[in-house]
């Protein structure tokens, strides 16, 4: 049965705005969770941060996605801005998951956000949910967040969404397309490490495909065909028509962004499959990165 009322916090970001815009074309009651005074209807007031959030706010939804969390892009990750990471997380994850808790057997789906940093660097492995997590402080932040949402109790349904990096120009393409564009774009470190990838289109549509079907546990939101750093450093020079030269070694990333910050998003080897995704009947809009990338910078 198609949900009619969906709560989504986190709904002004890149992911959120999409997903309230598509649920919203097939006629779908959006309410969205806000830390200011609501402007309409479609608004609902909370505090994260403090836990204030009435229960009775879910009462009646389908499903609450929840899609908290600041930038990991924001670098270096300094000591302050690392609690910055979590706590944006964890506290708006923790206080959903009490209101649901609350609401016992009658409470909505919750769908919260993680990351396939979850898995850490993994290279030589195929990794699927049943996998188990890696090293490193983004492994550790997805394991606590994920904890998290779990809390929402024995009677809730709890999806997470261990998604990939977004191929999309205000995703993980934003510094990328100018340094191709300057000529500075090229291999990072070895470039043969698989870098796990979605596009925003399939994004939305997986987690509508999620909801849809009543999906639990833990889900991999990544794209089916494994490519690494050089396929889509490669790929995204020849879109905008430049070279694909200067290397940035291994030693230059950590030495630039942090080591944890480099191992994480730049070096780290993780193919990811989406199982549980593709065992349930769904097809991806965008079955390789380099299609991604053409879709996202518009063909």
């Amino acid at each position: 049965m198609a949900p009619t009322r969906i709560i989504i916090s986190g709904a002004s970001g890149l992911i959120g705005s999409a997903l309230a815009t598509s649920l919203e074309a097939d006629g779908v009651e959006v309410v969205r969770l806000v830390r200011r005074q609501p402007r309409n209807a479609g608004e609902a007031f909370w505090e994260p941060g403090s836990g204030d959030l009435d229960p009775g706010l879910l009462a009646g939804a389908d499903a609450v996605v929840n899609l908290n969390g600041a930038s990991i892009g924001k670098l270096p990750w300094t000591g302050k801005y690392r609690q910055v990471l979590r706590s944006s997380r964890l506290a708006p994850t923790r206080t959903l998951a009490d209101a649901i808790r609350t609401l016992g057997k009658d409470a909505p789906m919750l769908v919260s956000a993680s990351a396939v940093g979850i898995y850490g660097d993994r290279p030589g492995e195929t990794l699927t949910e049943t996998s188990g997590p890696g090293e490193g402080f983004l492994a550790r932040l997805c394991v606590d967040w994920e904890a998290e949402a779990l809390k929402a109790g024995p009677e809730a349904k709890v999806a997470l969404l261990r998604t990939a990096s977004l191929l999309h120009p205000e995703a993980v393409l934003k510094p990328l397309i100018p340094l191709t564009r300057f000529g500075l774009n090229g291999p990072l470190g070895t470039s043969r490490q698989i870098w796990p990838w979605i596009s925003l289109e399939d994004e939305v549509r997986a987690i509508r495909h999620i909801i849809d079907h009543g999906i639990t546990g833990p889900v991999n939101l990544s794209g089916p065909t494994p490519a690494s750093a050089r396929d889509i450093g490669r790929h995204l020079a020849e879109r905008l028509r430049r070279p694909y030269l200067i290397p940035a070694p291994k030693w230059a990333l950590r030495m630039v962004l942090g080591r944890d910050a480099a191992e994480s998003l730049l070096l780290a080897d993780a193919r990811v499959e989406p199982e549980v995704l593709t065992g349930s009947g769904f097809q991806f809009t965008e079955p390789t990165a380099q299609s991604a990338i053409d879709s996202a910078l518009g063909h």
